[in-house]
């Protein structure tokens, strides 16, 4: 794209998810002087909580700069339907309020979970076809096509009068991923030659190597693992990965066996695979409900659950306690999927469950069952090759795969890298990019039916009671101050007993009494007073036969 030299558009990148971590994407583009921008969003989305977040459903990333900005975000483009990068979009649109733009797989899957979670909530959503060019506000946005583990994967040229960008979003080099396309080497060339400014581009797989293997190949794999197998095969893999649902089901009709699909997730996808025509129209299986009326050796299961998810099916059917399925000894679990970091312990805790019932367990260690959807070193080299940014800003990463990423590109050839961070204000163009701010970038939490800050007391307190537990004591006093009852003493998360088998809630009781009865009579009538000596006494008692401070919570009632 030519560019004037009296131009004076000013183009910036602001990720406020994404950049400093794997998940939660959110990435800013705005275009204009500092003190009127026109904003573009790329992607919103989700990350999942560890053990640091107990109770929280979701985390999302804190979207107040743009909320703010609000009356200049011009759209929310999307460029897939894995959670990370649109999963936070029916909780955060309400207070963004811009047009949704997607392909027509992300669309119907994003109207469906709308149907399902949306309450009586209405979204704007624009169907983009693949390949499409279209404008949103000052931005002229083109598509182009990539291949990921999801269908309908896109990078996302932006034109704009300062110069291009390429924002990758998800992608790797597969000649034959199952369902849809390669990704568009050809357009890819063609953007090269129209002049690519600055390339934001995938890091995930910055540290290994070569090129990934192809999803034909896990296909083949599989086929030959189904065939083999004397008794049930059940196969977990990540509920959007449909090219992965389709080679089971393809494995599944050569064996002459059953294909019978488990999980709610599981179904979603196949639902709108059908309708958007990744999947064939005839596309068979049957229910979990009738999965006792088939006969052990012929039967392949497909089911939720890959990352250890406590409510989902294999974890279910590992503790035995699916209503409908139940597998036996020799059965075979194939695992055709990463560990997420964060979900060691949870995948951990559902193969030894399955394996301590004699079922023979099948991971990327043992076969080739899955391979990845993001590019190793010797396919980002090629879309260097093929696009020739003058820069490059790496992107979906955590900070090591950034750094990494920079340090890559700049043996690679390319002229400038700097690798930022949520936060981070980068003048793209014109000129090298360089960064000019900081803007507020953190994370809030869905917690029930509540959208929380990431600092609110009620995680924190949960927190800690996970390690700690609870001492409620409850007092009744007159109005002149005196005891009319023993306290009452309750411990949750505290042990009961001490080593000598004395009960703590008797030790708390009689330390609560003993610190009334040393406060001066005439004082005793200060509920507050009351209140905080008897906290400190019944946290000192714990403390000192457990070794551990609880959490202390006193009711005083003035009767």
């Amino acid at each position: 794209m030519a560019k004037s030299a009296q131009n004076t558009e000013e183009l910036v990148y602001l990720p406020l998810g994404g950049a400093g971590e794997i998940g939660m994407n959110l990435y800013l583009y705005g275009l204009g002087p500092p003190d009127r921008r026109q904003w573009l969003m790329v992607d919103l989305g989700v990350t999942f909580p560890g053990e640091y977040e107990p109770g929280v459903d979701i985390i999302m990333p804190e979207t107040r700069f743009i909320e703010e900005e609000r009356s200049q975000l011009a759209g929310i483009v999307l460029t897939h339907a894995h959670e990370d990068h649109f999963g936070a979009v029916i909780d955060l649109w309400p207070d963004l309020g811009a047009p949704i733009y997607a392909t027509p797989f992300t669309a119907t899957l994003l109207k469906t979970k709308l149907a399902e979670f949306g309450g009586n909530q209405s979204l704007p959503i624009h169907e983009v076809e693949l390949g499409a060019r279209f404008q949103v506000g000052s931005f002229d946005l083109e598509f182009v096509t990539m291949a990921h583990s999801i269908p309908e994967p896109n990078a996302l040229a932006i034109r704009t009068p300062a110069g291009m960008v390429v924002h990758t979003g998800d992608w790797k080099l597969d000649p034959d991923p199952v369902v849809g396309a390669p990704s568009d080497e050809k357009r890819l060339k063609e953007l090269g030659d129209e002049g690519v400014d600055v390339l934001i581009c995938d890091s995930t797989n910055v540290f290994r190597d070569g090129i990934s293997p192809s999803e034909a190949e896990v296909a083949r794999s599989l086929t030959e693992i189904i065939r083999a197998a004397k008794y049930r095969v059940a196969v977990t893999t990540f509920a959007s990965n449909v090219a992965r649902i389709l080679s089971v089901a393809r494995a599944t009709k050569e064996a002459d066996r059953h294909l019978v699909v488990v999980g709610r997730a599981m179904l979603r996808i196949i639902q709108v695979a059908r309708e958007t025509g990744k999947l064939p129209k005839d596309f068979r299986f049957h229910e979990q409900n009738e999965f006792g009326y088939l006969p052990r050796e012929d039967v392949v299961l497909l089911c939720t659950g890959s990352q250890g998810e406590s409510r989902a099916a294999l974890a279910r059917v590992s503790e035995d306690q699916h209503p409908h399925v139940a597998l036996a000894p020799r059965d075979i679990v194939v695992f055709s999927s990463r560990t997420i970091p964060g979900n060691e312990k949870a995948v951990g805790r559902v193969q030894n469950a399955l394996a301590a019932q004699g079922i023979e367990l099948v991971t990327d260690n043992e076969a080739l069952v899955h391979v990845t959807g993001h590019p190793r070193r010797g396919e980002l080299a090629a879309i260097y090759k093929w696009t020739r940014p003058k820069s490059v800003i790496p992107m979906h990463g955590e900070v090591r795969h950034l750094e990494e990423h920079a340090r890559y590109a700049l043996a690679n050839g390319i002229e400038q890298a700097l690798p930022a961070r949520n936060g981070d204000v980068i003048r793209l163009l014109p000129g090298p990019p360089k960064k000019i701010d900081e803007a507020p970038a953190g994370r809030v939490y869905r917690d029930g039916d509540l959208i929380i800050e990431f600092d609110d007391d009620s995680v924190r307190e949960r927190r800690k009671l996970s390690y700690v537990g609870l001492v409620l004591v409850a007092i009744a006093l007159s109005r002149k101050g005196e005891l009319l009852a023993d306290p009452n003493v309750a411990l949750d998360g505290v042990p009961r007993e001490d080593e000598d088998g004395n009960e703590l809630e008797l030790r708390v009781m009689n330390a609560v009494e003993g610190a009334i009865e040393s406060i001066p009579r005439t004082r005793r009538k200060d509920p507050e007073l009351v209140r905080e000596a008897s906290r400190r006494a019944a946290r000192a008692a714990v403390g000192e036969i457990w070794g551990k401070r609880p959490i202390c919570k006193v009711l005083v009632t003035v009767l």
